[in-house]
């Protein structure tokens, strides 16, 4: 199935937008995980039973799991075979390289571990990121305007009075309409409205919602389409440091999951009626 797709009707299937973002911090979980043989996949799996049912899909910051090595790249696998097969799968990996590193890149996170979608960097042009769109339902989500403070030091530069991340939009939808999304960081409200007016099927992954602390409400009323995941990782995952047990953790973790969907819902809602 085509990605984007699978996407539609994650969407349309779990009625959420929510990504749950897996950055898993071996040092930040509960205490009773860190008996596992692999701590960090049993503390994804149990993430995805409590919130499986109020999300579209997960994003794995692969950096948690490269510094752990072989556990790391262990807990990858357990975790992607956990994720219900209805929902989308991201690797945040934010890769970009010359075309034959890159082809690298794509036999591992999509063919080797499955992963429906990547993160990638587009500094490197259209061949950097041609192994990845070359993958049959497999997708893009190129970085377009992150939203860590240090943005502003390339990506508003002015190219032909433009900004450097309009001058990228305009050029990556060009090497496959189909196969690429952009991530764009909540903080950046007037630049998401553009972005989603000036591609309306083009979807939209926005960070920056949670611990970060930028406007859920601002947010979603910036969207000009409803093709759009909105991802929450600490907010959500170590929502309950002191659980004493699975149960206890996962009620916690389901409850604050069901908020942070039913209140993008309920924003969407009152877009609609304005």
């Amino acid at each position: 199935m085509h990605f984007v797709k699978k996407l539609k009707q994650a969407l349309r299937e779990t009625n959420s937008h929510l990504i749950v973002g897996l950055d898993t911090d071996v040092t930040k979980i509960p205490q009773f995980f860190k008996s596992a043989p692999n701590p960090i996949a049993d503390f994804n799996n149990s993430v995805i039973s409590a919130t499986k049912d109020y999300v579209c899909g997960y994003k794995l910051n692969i950096a948690f799991y490269e510094k752990e090595t072989e556990l790391g790249w262990a807990a990858i696998t357990s975790t992607i075979a956990n994720i219900p097969q209805n929902l989308i799968t991201i690797a945040d990996a934010k890769r970009g390289d010359i075309e034959n590193t890159t082809e690298l890149y794509a036999q591992a996170f999509l063919d080797g571990f499955g992963f429906d979608s990547i993160t990638v960097q587009p500094y490197m042009g259209q061949d950097s990121a041609r192994p990845f769109l070359r993958r049959k339902n497999k997708f893009v989500w190129l970085l377009a305007l992150t939203s860590n403070y240090g943005a502003k030091d390339f990506q508003f530069l002015k190219i032909n009075k433009k900004p450097l991340w309009e001058v990228v939009t305009e050029k990556a939808i060009t090497w496959n309409d189909h196969k690429i999304g952009f991530v764009v960081g909540a903080n950046h409200t007037n630049e998401l409205k553009k972005i989603t007016k000036a591609y309306p099927d083009t979807p939209i992954l926005v960070p920056g919602i949670g611990i970060q602390k930028n406007s859920l409400e601002k947010t979603v009323a910036s969207l000009s389409h409803n093709l759009f995941v909105i991802n929450q990782s600490r907010s959500i995952i170590y929502s309950a440091p002191k659980a004493q047990n699975e149960t206890e953790f996962c009620e916690i973790l389901s409850e604050n999951a069901m908020k942070a969907r039913d209140e993008i819902n309920m924003l969407l809602v009152v877009k609609k009626k304005k």
